[in-house]
């Protein structure tokens, strides 16, 4: 990732994400290899260990606009661009992508298939209980995906419940739950694989909306002739509105490299260089946040 982020539309997706690390070519065998099992050392030593290799390996998920392979080939993205920054600071020059299905996050972070998860990943308190946040760089609202001119006045899920609306959301994401706490049952919900295919469902009239970010909503329907994003709301979920705030994640063991990079994160924030990174992306200034992972984790 050599050369400076730009504005980005949608493109490529998860089904393409492997053709575009393909691109990148073979990264080399050491950072491919699973790294040791953290040592006894208070905090973890993966911070030393990233130091002395300089390279930080990154969970992504071929999510536009949060990390991703672009159709040159390179690594980009809100989240891999930002750990790109932070990472500096922390004496690692270089980030390396691995990627995998939104899902998998979790499981191939805590499995050591990488080192840190870089895909705007939203801070959950079940989440919480399976790997520890930095505090979230950015909120985000909920947006939908509707046909031209919004025919069916959707809202918000409440009230595209009581109207009966088809509903469509990507796989893994927070917007299922929100959903489901509105009303509607898990098997009212068309899961697709990722943001282009929501889109696409909308076009062909299978559903009567696509669900997600209010930002992945905003980027997905640029290109798009026949459809529009609706305007971003919060969710309510367990009776309280709420807003939503995405972050990098790390493995519990691994304390002392997730409070060094809170503390670099904060001072990348004050300067105003985690805006000036999130807008090339299509965050905007009222997504940026001095939300704690400790209120989200709801502690």
């Amino acid at each position: 990732m050599s050369a400076p982020a730009r504005a980005h539309l949608p493109g490529p997706t998860r089904r393409s994400l492997l053709a575009g690390v393909a691109a990148l070519g073979t990264l080399g065998a050491a950072g491919c290899s699973r790294v040791a099992t953290a040592s006894d050392t208070s905090g973890g030593d993966l911070l030393d260990r990233l130091r002395s290799a300089g390279v930080v390996r990154l969970g992504i998920a071929g999510e536009v606009p949060f990390g991703y392979i672009d159709r040159n080939g390179e690594l980009t993205g809100e989240a891999p661009e930002l750990a790109e920054a932070v990472f500096r600071r922390l004496g690692v020059d270089r980030v390396q992508p691995v990627p995998t299905e939104f899902g998998s996050l979790i499981p191939g972070l805590n499995s050591q298939q990488f080192d840190v998860v870089a895909a705007g990943m939203y801070v959950t308190p079940e989440r919480c209980e399976q790997v520890i946040f930095a505090d979230p760089d950015y909120q985000m609202p909920d947006a939908f995906v509707v046909p031209k001119g919004n025919p069916m006045g959707l809202r918000d899920y409440e009230d595209a419940l009581a109207k009966r609306a088809r509903i469509a959301t990507g796989t893994g994401y927070a917007q299922i739950e929100h959903a489901v706490e509105a009303g509607y049952r898990r098997d009212d919900l068309l899961i697709v694989p990722d943001q282009v295919a929501g889109l696409n469902a909308v076009e062909a009239g299978r559903v009567d909306f696509f669900t997600a970010t209010a930002v992945t909503s905003r980027l997905v329907v640029r290109t798009s002739r026949t459809t529009e994003a609706t305007a971003a709301f919060t969710p309510v979920v367990g009776g309280r509105p709420r807003l939503a705030g995405g972050a990098f994640a790390f493995r519990p063991t691994e304390t002392r490299l997730r409070d060094a990079f809170n503390e670099e994160l904060h001072r990348l924030k004050r300067s105003g260089e985690v805006f000036r990174i999130l807008s090339r992306f299509g965050f905007t200034r009222t997504e940026m946040t001095e939300l704690t992972a400790e209120e989200l984790c709801g502690g």
